[in-house]
């Protein structure tokens, strides 16, 4: 193509890891990212004078030291877990009790139908009322149904959350530091809220349960036990089943 036309090809936007997602502590204005000298990634708090300057790869390495404090032993983790699924025995228990339940309701809803169509045959009641009460109580049984699987995969689902969670707080400082800037991005604004610059240091919210684990894990050098006891505190951060699936404290 003859670029004597003027038609030049537009330049690649560059894709800023952290713009929008840091506060500045003096203007609360957020920081974005800007090149400077041609190929030095630096954050400036939007419309601030004054304020200086920061290189990314600064703000990169405060991030780091975050992440790095969700990090604990892969004992520990797998401790964790047995842990976690120990402390669910109680709840799956609860849960086979109403899946129970709720099958000998099926059954009875289903002893009434068959009675009922051996009124209809027997000409003790009729077509259209056998049909009204039969739809009603097929209705039952299907919403009886649908809360058995509920159930059942609330309780799978909890699991498989809470693992995951938990092997992500533990290698969130090695893939933050392999990842693009447009996955820094991502995995930080699952990970952490409220971040705020102001005289070289960030302040960093971890958004739960990854703040509980991060406080959780000081703790874990100096009584191996503390993350595990603590474990409940973690439970009520995963979306598994709901108050009405749980047994009473």
């Amino acid at each position: 193509m003859d670029n004597r036309s003027g038609n030049r090809p537009k330049k690649r936007k560059h894709d800023f890891a952290f713009s929008g997602l840091i506060r500045c502590g003096h203007t609360g204005t957020y920081l974005v990212g800007e090149i400077k000298k041609g190929r030095y990634v630096c954050y400036r708090a939007l419309g601030a004078k004054g304020v200086p300057y920061v290189k990314q790869e600064v703000l990169e390495d405060k991030f780091c030291q975050v992440l790095k404090g969700l990090h604990f032993d892969d004992d520990v983790l797998e401790w964790v877990v047995q842990a976690l699924k120990e402390s669910q025995a109680d709840t799956r228990q609860f849960q086979e009790e109403t899946v129970s339940r709720l099958q000998t309701e099926y059954k009875r809803l289903e002893g009434r139908l068959q009675a009922m169509y051996i009124d209809k045959l027997d000409e003790k009641i009729t077509s259209a009322f056998y049909e009204e009460k039969a739809a009603e109580w097929r209705k039952e049984q299907n919403d009886i149904l649908d809360r058995i699987r509920q159930i059942q995969d609330a309780g799978q689902s909890y699991m498989d959350e809470g693992v995951q969670l938990l092997e992500l707080a533990q290698n969130a400082h090695y893939l933050f530091v392999k990842q693009s800037p447009a996955e820094k991005r991502r995995l930080l604004n699952f990970m952490v809220s409220n971040c705020i610059w102001k005289d070289g240091e960030l302040a960093v919210e971890l958004k739960q349960p990854f703040g509980m684990l991060a406080e959780q894990n000081k703790l874990v050098s100096e009584e191996k036990g503390v993350l595990g006891q603590n474990v409940a505190v973690f439970e009520k951060w995963l979306p598994g089943p709901d108050s009405n699936q749980r047994p009473s404290d």
